[in-house]
This record gives C-alpha cells, sequence and structure tokens, in this order.
C-alpha cells in the first residue's frame, strides 16, 4: 500500500488521534504540518477534487476568527478566492486530513481517515 499523506497540525487533539490510528494500523504516513508548510493553490483545488466537495467552505474552519474577519462567508467569493484566502491563513484549513491516491478524507471524527484503508 502507498504512504498515507496526513495534513496535521500537532496541537490538535483530533489530528494527533488520526495520526496515530493511522499508526496503530501499521500504516506508512507522509506528515505534512500544512501549518509550517502551507498548501498551494493549485494543490488546494487538487485536495478540493480528492475530498469530493463542490464547497470550498466544506473543507474550511469557519469558527476561526480569520474566516469572519475575511468575510468568506459571503456567497459571492469565488472557489479561487477562497482557496487563495487558505493559502494565505492556512488555520482555515480543516484538518486532519488523509490523502490517498485520488482520495482524501477529513478526519473529523478522526476515524474517517480508515476509510482510505
Amino acid at each position: 500500500m502507498s504512504k498515507i499523506t496526513l495534513l496535521h497540525n500537532p496541537r490538535c487533539s483530533k489530528s494527533r488521534q488520526a495520526l496515530q490510528l493511522l499508526q496503530d494500523n501499521n500504516l506508512q504516513v507522509d506528515v505534512v504540518e500544512y501549518l509550517k508548510t502551507p498548501l498551494s493553490l493549485a494543490q488546494l483545488a487538487e485536495l478540493q477534487k480528492k475530498l469530493g466537495l463542490q464547497d470550498v467552505r466544506d473543507m474550511m474552519r469557519s469558527k476561526e476568527d480569520i474566516y469572519k474577519e475575511l468575510g468568506l462567508n459571503d456567497s459571492a467569493m469565488t472557489s479561487e478566492q477562497l482557496h487563495a484566502a487558505i493559502a494565505e491563513h492556512p488555520i482555515l484549513l480543516e484538518r486532519p486530513i488523509a490523502i490517498l491516491g485520488n482520495q482524501a478524507r477529513i478526519g473529523r471524527p478522526p476515524e474517517l481517515v480508515l476509510e482510505l484503508i
């Protein structure tokens, strides 16, 4: 089996739980601390496809202060604008996200990452 990429925030308990679940299942995990290494616009668009989401907001943390400050709930905002906001403020990206091949899962709850195996 290929290595699973986990978009991870070590300060987040759900993210730590998802990592532990993957490791407990003897899976090889490539951990990407996305707050230190933000995703590019192209990577975010690809991630949205892998998650199977129509609306970028479904992979965003809408309760973050910056989400409200930037008015990201405005329905007039394009996907490109929302991707740009995540790229500039990676805290907006939901976590954790596990990626394997052409599929990805948001680990809310953490057990959802196991759907990739």
